[in-house]
C-alpha cells in the first residue's frame, strides 16, 4: 500500500490551492451574499484545466486520473464550494456521461467545447415529484421517428441558466419504467425551453440553481445518448462517479473549516493563554483532524477504485456518506471554535457552515447512499 502522492499529483494539487488563494477568496463573501454566479472565474478554471481534467486529450481534457481530480476539488472546495460544485458537475456528470457513453460524433460537437471552458454543462435529472426516486420520471420524450419532443420540469438544477448544453432525463415508455427511459443533449436556446426562477438557498449560494421547464422541445434523435432505454443507467453510472466529486467537496469544505479554526485557535486568547492550549479547544482540534483524514482515506479509496476499473458504486456511496457528514460535523464544531466571531460572516466559517449542508442531499442523499451500500452488501 502506498500512500504517498506522485510529483505531478502534488503539482496539481499546489496549482488548485494557489488559485483558490488568489482567484476565489477574493469576493468570495460578496458572492455568498449577492448570490452572485461566478462568471468571470469559469474562463479562468477552463484556462487551468479544471473544467476537463479526467476527459480524453483528443478532445481538449486532461487525460487525468480521478486521483488528480478529487485533491483539486479538495482545494477549491476549502474556498469556495459554489466555485467547486460548477467543476464537480462539469467533470463529473457532464464530461463523464459524454465521454463515457456519448458517440464520436456527440463527442466531437459537444465534449471538446465543455473542457476548455468554452462552454459549461449541467445534468437534468431530478423534478418535483423524482428526487430520491429517479424511476419516477415525469417528463417524456416522445418518439417521432427522427426526433423526440421533450415536456416537462427539471428541479434543482446546477449551473441552470449559465449552463450551454444540458443532459436530460426522460421518460420514453412509460409501460417498460426504467428501461423506458433515456438521456438526451439539449442546448440552450431551443424553441420551448424555459429557465426558471433562481433558487434562493442556504448555502452553495454563488452557484446558478434553476428550474427548468421543456414544452414540446423538439431533440434531433442524433441528441439521444446510448441505446434506447439505457437512460436510466446512464443516469446512475454517472452519479456513482459524481458522488466521488461531492465527497470530494465535502472533505474540502470540512478541511478548510478546520484550517480557519486551527489557526484561530492560535491567536485568540482567554484566560490569559492562547485558547488552543485549553484542553476543551485542543481535543476538538484532535477530533477534526481524526474525521477529517478518515474521510480523505474513503475519498482516495473511491477515486483510485474508479482509476483501476474496480466497481466503485459502494466505494463512492461511502465516502459520500461519511465525507458529508464531517462537513457537518466539523464545520459546526469551527463554528463554535470561533465563538461569537464564529457567526460573523467575515471569518468565513459561518458560510462553510451552511455549504456543508448540501452535500447530505444532492448527487443522492446520505439516505440513499445507505440503500446503495447495503444492497451492494448484501448481493455479495
Amino acid at each position: 500500500m502506498d500512500f504517498s502522492l506522485s510529483e505531478e499529483h502534488i503539482m496539481i494539487r499546489d496549482a488548485a490551492r494557489e488559485f483558490a488563494q488568489t482567484e476565489l477568496l477574493p469576493g468570495v463573501i460578496e458572492r455568498d451574499e449577492k448570490q452572485h454566479f461566478p462568471k468571470e472565474l469559469i474562463q479562468k478554471m477552463g484556462d487551468m484545466g479544471f473544467l476537463g481534467m479526467m476527459a480524453p486529450t483528443e478532445f481538449g481534457g486532461g487525460g487525468m486520473d480521478s486521483i488528480s481530480y478529487v485533491l483539486v476539488m479538495e482545494e477549491l472546495s476549502k474556498v469556495d464550494a459554489s466555485a467547486s460544485v460548477i467543476v464537480s458537475v462539469n467533470n463529473s456528470l457532464v464530461n463523464y456521461g459524454l465521454a463515457a457513453y456519448g458517440n464520436q460524433a456527440q463527442k466531437e460537437k459537444y465534449l471538446s467545447k465543455l473542457t476548455t471552458g468554452e462552454k459549461l454543462g449541467a445534468f437534468c435529472l431530478s423534478e418535483p415529484e423524482a428526487g430520491s426516486d429517479a424511476t419516477s420520471q415525469k417528463t417524456t420524450a416522445i418518439d417521432k421517428g427522427d426526433h423526440y419532443i421533450l415536456n416537462g420540469t427539471k428541479n434543482w438544477i446546477t449551473n441552470g441558466s449559465s449552463a450551454d448544453y444540458y443532459l436530460v432525463i426522460a421518460q420514453t415508455d412509460k409501460e417498460k419504467k426504467h428501461h423506458g427511459i433515456n438521456a438526451f443533449i439539449v442546448e440552450k436556446g431551443w424553441e420551448g425551453f424555459e429557465i426558471g426562477p433562481k433558487e434562493q438557498k442556504l448555502g452553495i449560494r454563488g452557484s446558478d440553481t434553476h428550474s427548468l421547464i421543456f414544452n414540446d422541445v423538439k431533440v434531433p434523435k442524433e441528441n439521444r445518448i446510448g441505446e434506447d432505454g439505457f437512460g436510466f443507467k446512464f443516469a446512475m453510472k454517472t452519479l456513482s462517479g459524481g458522488r466521488i466529486g461531492i465527497a470530494a467537496q465535502a472533505l474540502g469544505i470540512a478541511a478548510g473549516a478546520f484550517e480557519l479554526a486551527k489557526d484561530y485557535s492560535k491567536v485568540r486568547k482567554a484566560f490569559g493563554t492562547e485558547i488552543c492550549n485549553h484542553q476543551a479547544i485542543a481535543f476538538k482540534l484532535a477530533d477534526m483532524d481524526v474525521e477529517i483524514e478518515a474521510a480523505r482515506h474513503l475519498v482516495m479509496k473511491a477515486a483510485w477504485d474508479k482509476d483501476q476499473g474496480h466497481n466503485y458504486d459502494i466505494s463512492s456511496s461511502r465516502a459520500k456518506l461519511y465525507a458529508s457528514k464531517v462537513a457537518m460535523d466539523v464545520t459546526v464544531e469551527a463554528v463554535q471554535v470561533h465563538g461569537g466571531n464564529g457567526f460573523v460572516k467575515e471569518y468565513h466559517v459561518e458560510r462553510l457552515m451552511r455549504d456543508a449542508k448540501i452535500t447530505q442531499i444532492y448527487e443522492g442523499t446520505s439516505e440513499i447512499q445507505k440503500i446503495v451500500i447495503s444492497r451492494g452488501l448484501l448481493d455479495n
